[in-house]
């Protein structure tokens, strides 16, 4: 059937290509893509985006079940199935709007090899009896192969969570609470901070390579105890280290890397600003310049842990020409005192100021996202990364931080729908209902194995993606595996809570916080229809133009 479903992929992707250089032609004048003709082509781009993060997830998938076990070769079917249906009711709306001919994608649709492997990869019979068989794993399916060093790193890491993180979690979530020092102090010394750092700076990426797989097999394993508490703690300083490795001079890398790396500083990245949040070339917070350095002025809006941070990445404008857009932006470096709580104001010697205010969020507490207001900061001209080579340079330096912080986010996803499928498959075996376990009814397990397919797949294509990164390969993939991987963690922990009923609404239950914090995950770190309009969809055009 794996041969079956390979040749039915082969054949929507052809009919996908077609789609794409017909849209990629619509919105092209004189050669190159036109912004408003991209604009008018929206819905198409977004629904191609979509589909591209399917086609090759379903390919990763199958790649993988060749070598896999039994358990994890049907799941790859049962994705791969639902996949090639999914896609080709996408393409066929395209089809439609566009006035092309889908014959193909009918033949496709009508095809007895498709109805086939609907009936038996994927029909009500073949999921129950493969939500019987995850549930008798506990949930633990969809295994990747790992080298020895990463896989150690990632067990040494679960015990870490299930051991410290997860007796905290629930509190920090309840209360609201700030990540205490009893999980940061231990995670310093495990060298969390530095997994994305080379060696030669003080980390633990060996030099020449950033050894992704390892930054998305120890997120993982964090996240599956909390979000907020632990897995998204490595995210600020793979952002900043890969801007600093991207720009900064030598100087600023021995200075700020080893410490990095070691936790002290924490820090936190602040790119967004109350009227632009993923628009980043339209930023507005000012820098003026002034004797030895830069004024800053302005705010900033949902800063993720900037109380606690020692350091902030700030984009600022230090091109007063509002017409240079994104090449009048720049990254800083604002250095201030930790502080705990939800609330802080720093006020430099010189008189300038910085305030900063936690936002109520329903979901990812702990490190608490921040309001900013900077009246008059100074920044030195040192802190200015890349220095006077940097001036205007922010945003390509913003982006190359963004990779790594992508591909580690779907990390994140990846731990939460871990949680929330280990805690389903829990409760199902558990919980009974008309005098049976609610893991005995069909409709039970036909839910678990869709939960268990879709993580598998979002599994298998983060760490092929994570590979492919560290080889040099494209970087739009990181936000390709992002998108799906986050909108797969809303639905994963939706049907999650759904199988607990009344307590999966309850605050005392942890799949209640799964469902919020999955929530945040296609909203940050480059909401998920500018990742699908600007950097996917935008990738695939470009490449069919002749």
């Amino acid at each position: 059937m794996i041969a079956t479903a390979r040749t039915l992929l082969d054949t929507l992707d052809a009919t996908f290509r077609a789609a794409v250089g017909t849209i990629a032609a619509r919105c092209a004048e004189g050669g190159k893509l036109d912004d408003a003709l991209l604009d008018a082509q929206q819905w198409a781009s977004y629904e191609l985006a979509l589909a591209a993060a399917d086609l090759l997830a379903a390919r990763t998938l199958l790649d993988a079940a060749r070598k896999g076990a039994a358990l994890d070769a049907a799941l790859a079917l049962a994705f791969a199935t639902e996949a090639i249906v999914g896609v080709g009711n996408r393409l066929q709306a395209i089809y439609a709007a566009a006035d092309l001919d889908a014959t193909p994608l009918h033949v496709v649709a009508g095809s007895e090899a498709l109805l086939k492997l609907r009936r038996d990869a994927a029909g009500p019979e073949a999921l129950a009896h493969l939500g019987a068989a995850a549930i008798e794993a506990g949930g633990d399916v969809a295994q990747v192969e790992l080298d020895p060093q990463t896989a150690l790193a990632r067990e040494m890491f679960r015990r870490f969570a299930a051991d410290v993180v997860a007796p905290l979690a629930e509190r920090i979530h309840r209360e609201n609470l700030t990540v205490p020092e009893a999980l940061l102090a231990p995670l310093r010394e495990m060298g969390v901070f530095g997994l994305s750092i080379p060696e030669q700076y003080g980390g633990h990426a060996p030099e020449g390579h950033d050894n992704t797989p390892m930054m998305i097999a120890v997120t993982e394993a964090l996240s599956e105890a909390s979000l907020a508490a632990a897995g998204s703690l490595i995210t600020r300083p793979e952002i900043l280290a890969r801007a600093l490795l991207a720009g900064g001079t030598e100087t600023q890398k021995r200075h700020w890397l080893p410490r990095l790396a070691a936790g002290e500083p924490l820090c936190a990245i602040a790119i967004t600003e109350p009227d632009y949040g993923s628009d980043v070339a339209s930023l507005m917070l000012r820098g003026t310049r002034t004797d030895g350095g830069w004024l800053l002025d302005g705010a900033k809006t949902w800063c993720t842990f900037a109380g606690k941070a020692g350091v902030l990445m700030v984009v600022a404008r230090t091109d007063p020409d509002r017409s240079l857009g994104y090449r009048g932006l720049s990254l800083l470096l604002v250095e201030k005192p930790a502080y705990d709580g939800h609330e802080f104001t720093y006020v430099q010697e010189r008189g300038g100021t910085l305030t900063g205010h936690a936002i109520p969020t329903i979901g990812y507490r702990g490190m608490h996202s921040f309001d900013l207001a900077f009246d008059s900061l100074f920044v030195p001209d040192g802190n200015v990364i890349g220095e006077a080579g940097g001036l205007g340079q922010g945003f390509y330096l913003t982006m190359a931080g963004m990779v790594g912080g992508r591909i580690q986010t779907a990390g994140r996803a990846l731990g939460v729908m871990a949680a929330a499928l280990k805690a389903a498959v829990r409760y199902a075996k558990d919980r009974k209902v008309f005098a049976a376990p609610l893991a005995d009814y069909p409709l039970t397990r036909v839910k678990i194995a869709t939960m268990a397919a879709c993580y598998a797949a979002c599994r298998h294509l983060a760490f092929a993606v994570g590979r492919r990164l560290d080889a040099g390969g494209d970087r739009m993939e990181a936000s390709l595996v992002k998108l799906l991987a986050c909108r797969t963690a809303e639905y994963v922990t939706r049907e999650a809570m759904q199988i607990h009923g009344g307590m999966g609404y309850a605050e005392e239950t942890p799949v209640s916080r799964y469902f919020v914090d999955a929530r945040v995950l296609s909203i940050f770190e480059g909401a998920e229809e500018t990742l699908a309009l600007k950097v996917i969809a935008k990738s695939l055009l470009e490449g069919a133009l002749p």
